[in-house]
Formats: C-alpha cells, sequence, structure tokens
C-alpha cells in the first residue's frame, strides 16, 4: 500500500512527496523549489525571501475574507540520519518509506516526519477546497534543524498574521506553549603526534547500535552517548594496559545524541594478554550498564595492519577527563514541574585526526543564566581548547492566558472527549524566535505523535495524524 493511499489523501500525498526530494538542513534548494512550484500551481501569492523561506498566502473562504489571518508555519528540512549498515544516499535518494500496522516507517533511516507531516498537513489545507478557514499564510522557514536561520532572517514586514500555529510538535496529546532556547558549543584546539615503534599492535574501535535520539526532547532518558561510552571504555582499558589513540570519529549533527563512533587506538604487544583479557570484560560491563536504554549497543575491537601517529600522552588524559567531566544529558529540572528538563548539555561530534582536534555540545535552558553556567563548565573542561558559541537562539515564553490557547483547549476537548495537556518543552521551536519578531502574535505548536525523531527508529504514527488533521482543520474553521 502507498503512503499516499492512507486516509485523509489530502495530507499524506504532500507527505509522500517531498519525502522523495532531498532536503538536509542547508542543502533545501530542490525543496524550495518544489514549493514555489506548488503555491504557484495553486495560483496563490507565492514569495520566496533571500534566504530560502517559502511564504504561500491563500484568501479566506466564502464569508472569512476578511477575517484576521492565520499563519500555518513548519520547516521544509529534516535531520539525515542512518544505521551504520545502510547504504542510502541522502544526496539523491527520496526515503524509502513503508507502513508497519499504525505507523509509518522508513528503511534504515529518519523518516523525515519531523517535520515533514507538518509542511504537508499546511500544503493539505492550501491545496483543500472544502475546509473553512480564514486568510492563510503558509510559512515554509529553511535550516530549522542546524540553525534555525530560516527563522531568524524573518523581517517584520514579512506577516499579517496574529495567530501562528507551529505544526513541529510530536505528541498529539499536547498543546506546547513554550520552549527551551539553545547554543551550539565547539572547542577546537591543536595537539602533538608522536609516533610510536613496532612495539604496538593497531585495532580499530566502533560504537555502534545505540538508540540515539533527539538531543533535547530525549535528553531525560539517559541514553547512551557514543562519545563518553568511548572514553570511559579507553579510560578503564588504561588502568590494565597502555594504550593509545590514534584518532576519533564521531557525531554529524549537534541535536543528535551521536550513535556511533570510529576510532583506532594502539596497544602495547606486551600487554597483548593483558588486554585480551581485560577488553572482553570491560564491554561487557558497558553493554550491561546501558542494556535498559540501548539493547543493540555494540562495541567491536579489530585489529588492522600499519603504523599510525599516536595522540601525546598528557593531551589524551586532558581529553578523557574533559569528556568525562563535561556535562552530558540533564542538567536541571524546572522548579515545581518535575517531568521538564530546564538545562541539559550533549556531547553530539568529535573529530580528532591529524594534530587537530573539534568537540560540538548543543545546550539548551529555559533559563539563560544557567545555560552560561553550563558553557563556562564546558570551557572550564577544555582549558586548553578555543570555545566558541554559535548560533544561540531564544526561548519561546509561555502565555498560559493567551486566547487562541482557549479557543485550541476547547476544540480538542470537544474533539477527543478529554482535556489536553498544556506544556512547554526542552527543545527548540522556532516560535522563540518569531515570538521576539512578532511579540503580538500569539501562537501554540501541535502535532501527531512522532516517536524516534533525529534516528533511524523515527516513525510516525497513522491514526494520530488523522487525529492531527481533524483537529487542525477543526480549529481553523473557530478561529
Amino acid at each position: 500500500m502507498r503512503i499516499s493511499a492512507l486516509k485523509p489523501n489530502g495530507i499524506w500525498k504532500h507527505f509522500e512527496a517531498i519525502n522523495a526530494i532531498p532536503r538536509a538542513s542547508t542543502k533545501e534548494e530542490q525543496i524550495i523549489k518544489y514549493m514555489i512550484a506548488f503555491g504557484e500551481s495553486l495560483n496563490l501569492e507565492t514569495i520566496v525571501d533571500a534566504t530560502g523561506n517559502v511564504i504561500i498566502k491563500k484568501p479566506g473562504t466564502y464569508g472569512r475574507e476578511n477575517d484576521s489571518a492565520v499563519v500555518l508555519q513548519g520547516h521544509l528540512d529534516m535531520v539525515h540520519q542512518k544505521t551504520v549498515t545502510s547504504n542510502f544516499d541522502f544526496e539523491t535518494q527520496g526515503i524509502e518509506m513503508f507502513i508497519d500496522n499504525d505507523w509509518v516507517k522508513a528503511k534504515e533511516t529518519t523518516l523525515g516526519a519531523d517535520n515533514g507531516i507538518g509542511v504537508a498537513a499546511i500544503m493539505a489545507v492550501l491545496s483543500a477546497n472544502n475546509i473553512s478557514h480564514p486568510p492563510i499564510e503558509g510559512l515554509f522557514t529553511i535550516d530549522e534543524e542546524m540553525g534555525m536561520t530560516g527563522a531568524m532572517a524573518l523581517t517584520k514586514n514579512q506577516l499579517k498574521g496574529k495567530i501562528l500555529l507551529n505544526l513541529d510538535s510530536e505528541e498529539d496529546d499536547e498543546i506546547t506553549i513554550g520552549c527551551a532556547g539553545g547554543v551550539d558549543v565547539e572547542i577546537t584546539g591543536n595537539y602533538n603526534l608522536e609516533i610510536v615503534n613496532n612495539d604496538f599492535q593497531y585495532y580499530e574501535i566502533s560504537v555502534s547500535g545505540l538508540s540515539g535520539g533527539h538531543s533535547g526532547v530525549d535528553i531525560h532518558l539517559n541514553l547512551g552517548n557514543a562519545i563518553r561510552i568511548f572514553a570511559n571504555y579507553v579510560l578503564e582499558l588504561k588502568n590494565k594496559v597502555d594504550v593509545k589513540v590514534c584518532e576519533i570519529l564521531a557525531g554529524t549533527l549537534t541535536n543528535v545524541i551521536p550513535r556511533d563512533l570510529n576510532s583506532t587506538i594502539a596497544i602495547r604487544k606486551t600487554d597483548f594478554t593483558d588486554f585480551e583479557k581485560c577488553n572482553e570484560n570491560i564491554i561487557s560491563n558497558i553493554k550491561t550498564k546501558h542494556q535498559t536504554t540501548d539493547k543493540n549497543l555494540n562495541i567491536k575491537c579489530s585489529p588492522v595492519k600499519g603504523i599510525f601517529s599516536v595522540v601525546d600522552e598528557i593531551f589524551l588524559k586532558q581529553l578523557l577527563k574533559g569528556i568525562q567531566t563535561m556535562p552530558n544529558g540533564v542538567f536541571s529540572m524546572t522548579e515545581g514541574l518535575d517531568d521538564l528538563v530546564q538545562t541539559s548539555n550533549s556531547i553530539a561530534k568529535i573529530k580528532l585526526q591529524n594534530g587537530t582536534f573539534s568537540i560540538a555540545c548543543h545546550t539548551r535552558s529555559s533559563v539563560d543564566a544557567e545555560r552560561d553556567v553550563v558553557v563556562q563548565k564546558i570551557r572550564e573542561s577544555f582549558p586548553n581548547g578555543k570555545t566558541e558559541e554559535i548560533g544561540p537562539y531564544p526561548g519561546w515564553e509561555p502565555n498560559p492566558k493567551s486566547k487562541l490557547l482557549s479557543v485550541a483547549k476547547k476544540c480538542y476537548q470537544e474533539i477527543n472527549g478529554v482535556a489536553p495537556a498544556v506544556k512547554s518543552i526542552h527543545a527548540g521551536l522556532e516560535c522563540g524566535i518569531i515570538s521576539e519578531m512578532y511579540p503580538n502574535m500569539e501562537m501554540i505548536s501541535f502535532g501527531p505523535n512522532i516517536l524516534g525523531a533525529h534516528s533511524p527508529e523515527e516513525r510516525l504514527q497513522i491514526s494520530s495524524t488523522q487525529k492531527f488533521w481533524k483537529f487542525l482543520t477543526i480549529l481553523l474553521k473557530e478561529l
């Protein structure tokens, strides 16, 4: 069964269409062209700004032409992640989707439901002729996942709407009214290389099979981080044998908990017997520690031929200690709200090769002062490196008394027979940036159930998407 055959056809056909288009963050050229052609095919006013954001305007339906406009907003880019065994090429291939009972999934890659299903819903509204709605401004931003540069480039006169519905949430029983701000933190520097003699045997170490996931909404789950696991592994080895590190590569995006890591290490040949004895035991202990959250964790150690340069011992100790002591995971919870993370950090990427290194983190917080505390702790973990804050974005201050929220709660209750949860989330939404530009615009965020976002386990619930669509269309009728 084709995805486009699912009900309601309007939303699923658009989701299938955009998922056939490569649309990685900062590489949205193809999807931008597609959206322009889509808007023009409907004879709707279609605007693309200098950054690449697309705005498609649709008049209100009969009798509602003079109502206040509503902005429907989603982002065009998606996170590109795949399993280590996948040969999928994100540059040229469309996502390979399939149906598994009540879920739409992708074959060994991210699905792109974040935020493709929100974009598809907006397209369905724009192309429909049987939905009552006020004037619509469909706002499709770029580069949300990497830096929110699309939202940051918006200007004060681009939008006329007084209400914004962000369709980038991932739980269908919630209405989101606030989010954390954040910043990428990158540490860079140099280290000395040493050449060791033939007394060493080299091994390739791979960490794989971790759950991964979103470094904001999943950070409280205590999921395994490939970089921290490797550091702990090497430190355990160093207690038993003479081990040196040649290079380390892990992570691709700062908003993803790193699932995989590859490294080359060197073990003194005279320690081979001790290494054989302790290595299996260390790996077993690490896997046991993470068996609840990451049951598929695999640490593989394979001998490789050749002679490699190694990291000088002083720097290696500093590196491993820094990775161990740097904040990773939940830093604090919101007072009075036990289920809401206030501040966190995720060690997301590392590249250590040929005498240079870089480590990238993503720090999130709803309290700017505490975010700065975490950034300072990161600096202190690597005192000899250069630390830079990149692309900071603001949080979104909740407004629990907004008229929009009241209408949305009423609609949800009438449709589903229960009240929705009203929450702030520990993730970045473009609402924070847009609300700074348009301080008088009321906004909420909602969406269908999406699990495993930012990982190859990402999946979208079919029945929940139907529920989401019904809520969206009835809410537009009431606004």
